[in-house]
């Protein structure tokens, strides 16, 4: 597979080893395809290793169901269709209703059949025709229309919080003395305490796990969850961890591929996470980045996973380990869910949200515009 995406040379693919030749190609194609980089292949790089073998036009695509066609046609499809100015969603590489319905339109447009399929003569089409929106994002329009059509209001707002790992899977481990620290229940924590914020908030929230599950889900299984309730935000929390204690700081992620494909709500969601986390808590900016983790990939809402430190770095640990420091960061997190639903010409500036005083107007009753 490697070897067909330019990416290992066939006399270094004949060794049948997996050398560091190999691990090197498999480090760039998870670094093009907005993976985590860490030379091995897990479910998520195989399922994208599997996809990446299909070019646009090599298939006909269709609605399959109900397992709909996977792969990086489907994702250039997608791409093509956006920059047309076309509502196929989020190009999750996914040949889903969105994606039919979006190919049928275009169909009609050119005197097809209007039959949602992506076979030659579609093909013929799509190659005639440049884009048709320019000077703008269309996708970011829609989903910023949506969000402005929702209204400010928090109340009945559903919203999914993911602590990472869990079950068997306790993530960033670190021996502190006599204490073990662990990513999984520290996140857990941080879960059940931005849960706890955002229910006074009048939110409906979920966790996708209890302090002891007995098995950690997939990302996948995360992701089916959130888009089973209809959540309107999904927000993953993690810790990090590295060899160089040096290392510190609180990242953000949202979805989005090398080629400027992104969600618009999720990144300007990420946005201001990050910034509402760092000007409360004075953690390290890190940024934020655009991956196409499943996790992110998958749901269907605006979605993020935030890095809230490096358990491994001492400084950052002292003040993960503190609770009043993970309050610190829950009201970061709140804040910057309420700024999502503000229209951008009434934004209030970074920090200025005094969560306590939501949560009391919320408690008395009266939804504040």
């Amino acid at each position: 597979m490697l070897t067909g995406l330019d990416l290992l040379a066939p006399a270094t693919a004949d060794a049948e080893e997996f050398d560091v030749h190999t691990e090197r190609a498999v480090r760039a194609f998870q670094q093009s395809r907005g993976l985590s980089v860490d030379g091995r292949v897990g479910a998520e790089t195989w399922r994208a290793l599997d996809a990446a073998r299909w070019r646009l036009g090599a298939r006909t695509l269709y609605h399959a169901v109900p397992d709909p066609l996977t792969g990086e046609d489907v994702r250039s499809l997608q791409e093509r269709l956006l920059e047309m100015g076309y509502d196929v969603g989020r190009a999750d590489a996914i040949y889903g209703v969105r994606t039919s319905r979006a190919v049928a339109q275009f169909q009609r447009e050119v005197g097809l059949t209007p039959d949602g399929s992506c076979g030659p003569h579609t093909m013929n089409a799509l190659r005639r025709l440049g884009r048709k929106v320019v000077g703008g994002r269309p996708q970011w329009l829609r989903e910023s229309d949506a969000i402005r059509q929702s209204g400010p209001a928090l109340v009945g707002r559903t919203v999914v919080v993911d602590p990472g790992h869990g079950g068997t899977d306790p993530g960033v481990v670190v021996p502190d003395g006599r204490m073990r620290w662990t990513e999984a229940d520290l996140v857990h924590d941080l879960a059940s305490r931005l849960e706890g914020r955002l229910a006074a908030s009048g939110v409906r929230v979920q966790l996708t796990r209890g302090p002891t599950p007995e098995t950690c889900l997939p990302d996948v299984e995360r992701a089916e969850l959130a888009n089973a309730l209809g959540a309107d935000v999904f927000i993953s929390l993690h810790t990090d961890g590295h060899a160089n204690p040096e290392a510190e700081g609180v990242a953000t992620y949202h979805y989005g591929t090398d080629n400027g494909v992104t969600s618009a709500t999720g990144e300007r969601l990420a946005g201001l996470v990050q910034r509402e986390i760092v000007a409360r808590t004075g953690l390290r900016d890190c940024r934020t980045h655009a991956k196409a983790w499943d996790l992110l990939r998958l749901t269907r809402m605006p979605a993020v996973r935030v890095e809230v430190g490096y358990l491994t770095s001492p400084g950052d640990r002292s003040r993960l380990v503190d609770p009043r420091f993970r309050d610190r960061i829950v009201e970061a997190i709140v804040a910057a869910v309420q700024r999502m639903y503000f229209p951008i010409e009434r934004d209030v500036p970074t920090g200025s949200i005094d969560v306590s005083e939501l949560r009391a107007v919320v408690a008395a009753g009266t939804v504040v515009d």
